[in-house]
């Protein structure tokens, strides 16, 4: 059985090639949904014309479907709420010299 954790380490080792950041650090991950094999990922990213948008996407089906039980990955791009720094962990604002 697949769970939310094992979902969530993954995603950590998926990174944003241009900030250097893991996409759940970045506060890019909206919602996790996992229905049998099946995982659902609703994201954003830190800007709607991100040029990384395909490779982005694509790490997170590859590692995501590398976690024993997945059959399937869904991601879904979504831009509302849009995304600020603000949901960024305070490890990442850390890293990037925000506090």
């Amino acid at each position: 059985m697949v769970d939310k954790k094992q979902v969530v380490s993954a995603l950590k080792k998926c990174y944003d090639p241009e900030i250097s950041l893991n996409v759940v650090d970045l506060g890019l991950i909206y919602g996790i949904n996992i229905d049998g094999g099946t995982v659902e990922i609703k994201m954003t990213l830190t800007s709607p014309g991100c040029p990384m948008q395909s490779f982005m996407i694509e790490d997170i089906k590859n590692r995501v479907m590398e976690i024993n039980g997945v059959k399937k990955v869904e991601v879904e791009l979504v831009f509302d709420p849009p995304w600020s720094p603000k949901r960024m962990s305070a490890e990442a604002r850390k890293r990037l010299g925000m506090v």
